[in-house]
């Protein structure tokens, strides 16, 4: 690995010295790029109703172009990092497990985030994780990153936001290739071709690779053991692949439309055991037009499909016992989850004149199918246990919202509302023995809720660069399928599903303020965010006979499971846990952003977050009013860029994450640290360039924060990562 990283180390050196060659070839010194900071161009398209940036009454961020191809890290889970209100750690997603892909925005949880990629789902259908692999860098052209309650837009996943991922459209029929090399065997090809049929009809076919031997992201560094790496575990490897034919076509003056294929898979390990792999196939089907009906009024209708098959293996050792020291590895678990997902909307929008500018109707209905068969394996491979759920959520959503600016006085209101029905059902769930024996089915009722869910927000300008803003809002989220579906154990303890979970409800409020002047902006936001009958994973206590009783229920026994004694039934372990609505959440906190271009070669950038999130009711084993195990409280960030010559830029970024836990009880901390960055970009021609980037600069040997019960869940961050690359066009 030393040997790779130094011939990486002499590739990013001659870049940097044709950036000095450079510096002595060119004679004319122009201004930085155009970020659109001024943002009077910028039409945000995840309010569904086009709204300029100025406009929206939530705390919203838009990563252009340029802002990506600055940022030294190489994957989008990555860039968003750095940006406030997301909690990500310093693990790139292709190094997690497929089910803990997800994301946090403002310590609200997983999977409580709604994230599109040209404004449909990237949320995995079943566990609510994001598919980060979908969309490679190389294939983005921006991100929208709205903050806050946007349920009255976009229903489920609207608690902590919207991020909305704009691909590239196609363009004067040409082909782009784009390629890097770095550290750790990291490479990634990509190749589109565009195609220009006609003036009704515009092509891109477009295919990447992602592969990675990986780095080994199990902790052995303090506060995790020295021998926390067991048998059989090693570097995290992985391999993504995607597919995608995208479509733009005019049907007649009034329509546009779109449509979009494609084919996605991923590969990589579970928890580091070379010989215990997850593999995900997934294809997707999505298509839609807008019709103008006059000058003032248009119709949106569009549609997707997505079926996924997901294999996963667990891996694991024996405990050490006798006069036999040695742990061996095997697969303790495999599951299997095929399931689909199906959706439609249609929109009105009008403007008009008089006291309402603007109004918007619309109704969409999405269905997830699916089911979970996890056999529970003994150290010889036998089938000690089968759990078996299958089942579907329905969603049915009805919104409408009112834009109005005030004659009188320079104030805009948005009102939005929207009706939510969401119904379950679980036909068959079981638990049972050896080799499916004895199945213990469960009697699941129907489960079904109707919810609104309203915003109102305020924006006053005070000037023309200059306005203060409000917003407040309720929210839902549903439990996932992989909550509700799911059940899995281990030598180490038991996790069951609960299908009788219900849809969790958010009210928050924020204000804010947003200064834009010339060369830059400035973004500040306060918010409070209450969750009520969260999602939780809750730890059957032996000392309740009411846990007792459900233990029994669960694992099919006569004895007490949670005391080891008497028949424990298919659990052969005291831990079990068990998923309920049993805890509130509140969250609050402060995001602040800054941009400014100092002069023609200099430009800088700040940020920071301050997040408290604590539980304020718990029926579950975790304590109430401390801080939630993987929300630091302290984020700050920010970077420096040198634009030496007009075609080449120098960016040095620096990331500082504060103290945090690992757990909810507050036992088990993970140190403050600070992490470097460097990305070099290069213009050898209008349709070449070239780029090298180094992540941890300075290698520094760090734990990132996450969620965990045992020093054993502590992982490293991510290690000094050099890649260099390049992207030509045809």
């Amino acid at each position: 690995m030393l040997f790779k990283q130094k011939k990486i180390s002499a590739c990013i050196g001659m870049i940097f010295g044709s950036l000095l060659i450079g510096v002595s070839a060119q004679a004319q010194i122009a201004p930085p790029p155009d970020y659109d900071q001024k943002l009077k161009s910028v039409t945000v398209s995840a309010t569904r109703s086009g709204t300029p940036l100025d406009e929206i009454p939530l705390n919203t961020t838009i990563l252009t172009k340029e802002v990506l191809e600055s940022s030294p890290d190489q994957t989008i889970d990555q860039v968003l990092k750095n940006v406030p209100g997301v909690i990500l750690n310093d693990t790139p997603y292709y190094q997690k497990d497929p089910t803990g892909q997800s994301i946090n925005v403002r310590g609200l949880g997983n999977a409580r985030t709604l994230v599109l990629i040209d404004g449909l789902p990237a949320n995995d259908a079943f566990y609510g994780t994001v598919q980060w692999n979908l969309v490679p860098m190389s294939s983005i052209d921006s991100v929208e990153f709205i903050r806050g309650g946007v349920s009255s837009l976009w229903g489920n996943y609207g608690m902590g936001g919207v991020i909305n991922i704009k691909t590239k459209t196609p363009s004067n029929s040409q082909e782009e290739v784009s390629a890097s090399i770095g550290a750790f065997g990291t490479g990634n090809i990509a190749a589109s071709k565009d195609l220009i049929a006609s003036d009704a009809l515009q092509l891109r076919l477009s295919a990447d690779y992602f592969s990675t031997d990986g780095y080994q992201n199990i902790a052995t560094i303090s506060p995790a053991p020295a021998n926390n790496i067991k048998n059989g575990q090693g570097d995290a490897s992985s391999h993504n692949s995607n597919m995608r034919l995208q479509g733009y076509f005019k049907a007649s003056p009034e329509t546009n439309g779109f449509f979009r294929v494609g084919y996605h898979t991923m590969s990589d390990l579970s928890s580091g055991y070379a010989f215990a792999t997850n593999i995900t196939q997934e294809t997707d089907v999505a298509g839609g037009a807008t019709t103008r009906l006059s000058d003032k009024a248009k119709v949106d209708v569009n549609f997707f499909y997505e079926k996924t098959g997901f294999n996963k293996q667990n891996g694991s050792t024996t405990s050490a016992t006798g006069s036999n020291p040695k742990n061996y590895p095997y697969i303790n678990a495999n599951y299997k989850d095929p399931y689909s997902t199906v959706g439609a909307s249609a929109q009105y929008t009008e403007e008009v004149r008089g006291l309402i500018d603007q109004y918007v109707v619309a109704v969409d209905a999405r269905n997830v199918a699916g089911s979970n068969q996890t056999n529970n394996l003994n150290t010889n491979g036998a089938v000690a246990a089968v759990n078996y759920g299958q089942g579907q959520q329905t969603f049915y959503g009805l919104m409408g919202q009112l834009k109005s600016k005030a004659e009188s006085f320079p104030l805009e209101t948005t009102l939005a509302a929207r009706i939510d029905q969401w119904n379950s059902q679980t036909p068959t769930s079981y638990n049972a023995g050896a080799n499916g024996a004895n199945p213990a089915y469960q009697n699941i009722p129907n489960q079904s809720k109707t919810q609104l869910s309203p915003t109102l927000g305020l924006l006053y300008k005070l000037s023309k660069d200059w306005d203060l803003r409000s917003a407040a809002y309720q929210a839902f989220h549903a439990p996932g399928m992989n909550n509700t579906l799911r059940s899995y154990g281990s030598s180490s303890g038991y996790s069951f599903a609960n299908a009788n979970l219900t849809p969790e409800t958010m009210t928050g409020y924020e204000v804010g303020t947003d200064y834009r002047w010339k060369g830059g902006f400035a973004q500040l936001t306060a918010f409070n965010n209450y969750i009520q009958n969260a999602v939780a994973s809750y730890s059957l206590s032996s000392r309740s006979a009411s846990d007792i009783a459900l233990a029994q229920s669960l694992c099919g026994a006569t004895g007490n499971p949670l005391a080891g004694t008497g028949n424990v039934g298919i659990c052969n372990s005291k831990s079990i846990s068990y998923y309920t609505n049993n805890q509130n959440l509140l969250s609050q906190g402060i995001e602040f952003q800054f941009h400014h271009d100092i002069n023609s070669q200099w430009a800088t950038d700040a940020n920071y977050a301050f997040t408290s999130t604590k539980l304020t009711m718990s029926a579950t084993s975790d304590p109430t009013n401390k801080q939630l195990g993987g929300v630091p409280q302290n984020i700050l960030g920010g970077g420096l860029t040198y634009y030496p010559v007009p075609k080449a830029s120098l960016t040095a970024t620096v990331r500082y994450v504060g103290s945090s836990w690992m757990n909810t009880s507050n036992t088990l901390p993970v140190a403050a640290y600070a992490v470097v960055g460097l990305r070099a970009n290069y213009e050898v021609t209008p349709n070449a360039t070239v780029y090298a980037s180094a992540v941890n600069l300075f290698n520094r040997q760090y734990i990132t924060f996450g969620t965990g019960s045992s020093a054993s869940s502590y992982t490293n961050g991510m290690p000094q990562a050099i890649s260099v690359g390049t992207r030509i066009i045809f």
